[in-house]
């Protein structure tokens, strides 16, 4: 009896296995092509081949060893190890990763449902011929699975499409990872910045205050004019001035750098012991053509990964065109305390199909939606990829004429040096009045400030121009620390997701990586 039932099944069997094997075989909607343009896998510009040139060291993922600066090394790694911004940014990650596995679950049967039923009954029944008065209890157990088959690929896309989300919450963590390279970068050397001028103001201030000094002594003897007094004095004291600010600006500056490293504002420490010079770096180092590291950058990589996760959204949008079917089950087993009942076992099971014959327009103008988003976004990488190669022409530009301002200001420098020695002496010996020396003094403390500020400029555009390219991507660091992963795994179980993935590999695929589950 057992072997004819399971001979009648046999055909139905073979139906149900035929569905399976259809389910997935159709994928609607387009296949994800790369958005970008044939000028940007060439681009270069004479500034960028001017302002930089090819070597292997040091690795553009830590391009900050060019300046060769233990304590910025230092600052990196704390920046890695506390910067809120690049945490909330791992833990992003997380959440996509969680995302893509509800995404995933399509795969399996959408509704697997246990239930358990004790229900008690207690039935009085007067009048008539047969009055009753019974109580009971009824006991049901049932399994319910229901599947729709992913016949249209709505599932299989949806999946595409968190995948490559995904993909894109990483290259975004990526993309603060480069942003925060840079802004310590720069927050570092501005506030050297700020150290130099502060001890050049301070310098001339006490030798300004010397001059007023020895003009007060002789005016009060007769032997100079009040005038040359009062001239010594507002430049001593203009000078004077300039200190406060100077030093509440690196104040503000250091407070920057602790909140950029994760550290509470007003500490710092190792500032203070350490007292760097501002380095000076005439061109950046590069170990791959401009083009491909434009191509490169997180930034640029998420924007293309959006695009992909909005290309396969179009098919779950066309996929309500079509009927889903769905095989659906059912087995239940009841009973109750009732003398001399049956027990029953139900089996239940078949197909169900839906099809939204009339939508009025609604599925069509969804899918229209889903379309003009993706060509937004297309627009959108486009324009990223042409905003990063403005931005690197122009921190290359930068550079340059940062460069040749220096050198300029530094011969400049050099001239007013000499013109202060040289009003000095004549003015001490009769030949010249006092104004000269004055003015002389201004134009020093002019051409040191401002050969300082041009120094910090040319730094500044090699960091932004390392920025440019998306130099500082990498980090040995785990997305999320040790110490948070506990905290949320004492509330959550978590499973593997907070496993960190392997290193040394750009956390972004390759365009023809993007989607995994053809």
């Amino acid at each position: 009896m057992l072997s004819s039932a399971t001979l009648l099944l046999r055909p139905r069997k073979l139906l149900l296995l035929g569905m399976l094997g259809l389910g997935g075989c159709v994928r609607l909607g387009p296949d994800f092509q790369a958005p970008g343009e044939a000028w940007s896998r060439h681009w270069s510009s004479p500034s960028l081949e001017q302002a930089s040139h090819r070597a292997q060291s040091p690795d553009i993922r830590e391009w900050w060893q060019v300046f060769n600066d233990p304590l910025l090394d230092r600052l990196m790694a704390d920046a890695d190890a506390s910067n809120a911004d690049l945490k909330i940014a791992g833990l992003r990650v997380m959440e996509a990763r969680a995302r893509l596995g509800i995404a995933e679950s399509g795969r399996y049967p959408q509704l697997q449902q246990v239930s358990a039923d004790s229900l008690y009954f207690n039935r009085r029944q007067s009048g008539g011929s047969n009055p009753q008065d019974n109580h009971f209890w009824q006991h049901s157990v049932g399994f319910d699975v229901g599947w729709e088959l992913d016949f249209w690929g709505r599932f299989s896309r949806a999946i595409e499409s968190s995948d490559a989300s995904y993909f894109a919450t990483r290259a975004n963590y990526e993309d603060v990872l480069v942003l925060l390279r840079a802004q310590v970068a720069d927050t570092y050397f501005a506030l050297r910045t700020t150290e130099a001028r502060l001890r050049v103001a301070k310098e001339n201030a006490r030798q300004q205050q010397r001059n007023f000094e020895i003009t007060e002594k002789l005016f009060n003897s007769g032997q100079n004019a009040e005038l040359d007094l009062q001239q010594a004095r507002t430049q001593y004291l203009g000078t004077l001035s300039t200190i406060p600010s100077l030093e509440d600006q690196l104040q503000r500056t250091r407070n920057a750098l602790a909140v950029l490293i994760g550290q509470p504002p007003g500490g710092m420490p190792q500032l203070a012991a350490s007292d760097g010079l501002i380095p000076l770096v005439d061109r950046a180092v590069l170990q791959d053509v401009p083009a491909s590291l434009l191509l490169r950058r997180p930034d640029v990589r998420a924007a293309e990964l959006n695009v992909a996760a909005q290309s396969a959204l179009i098919g779950v949008a066309e996929s309500d065109f079509y009927p889903s079917l769905t095989l659906l089950g059912s087995i239940v087993w009841s009973t109750d305390s009732l003398d001399g009942t049956s027990r029953s076992l139900d089996l239940i099971g078949g197909p169900s199909l839906r099809w939204n014959v009339f939508d009025h327009g609604q599925i069509s103008n969804n899918v229209r939606v889903q379309d003009a988003r993706l060509q937004q976004l297309i627009e959108a990488y486009r324009d990223k990829v042409r905003q990063a190669a403005r931005e690197a022409d122009d921190a290359a530009g930068g550079l340059i004429k940062s460069l040749e301002r220096e050198r300029i200001l530094g011969t400049a420098e050099v001239a007013a040096k000499r013109s202060l020695v040289l009003a000095s002496a004549q003015y001490r010996e009769g030949y010249s009045d006092f104004q000269r020396v004055l003015d002389a003094q201004r134009a020093l403390l002019e051409q040191q400030d401002n050969y300082l500020v041009a120094r910090s400029n040319a730094l500044s555009n090699v960091i932004a121009l390392y920025k440019a390219l998306g130099g500082g991507w990498y980090s040995a660091q785990p997305m999320v620390d040790a110490a948070t992963r506990r905290q949320m795994e004492q509330r959550t179980d978590w499973g593997d997701l907070l496993d960190e993935p392997a290193v040394g590999q750009p956390a972004f695929p390759q365009p023809d990586e993007v989607d995994t589950h053809e």
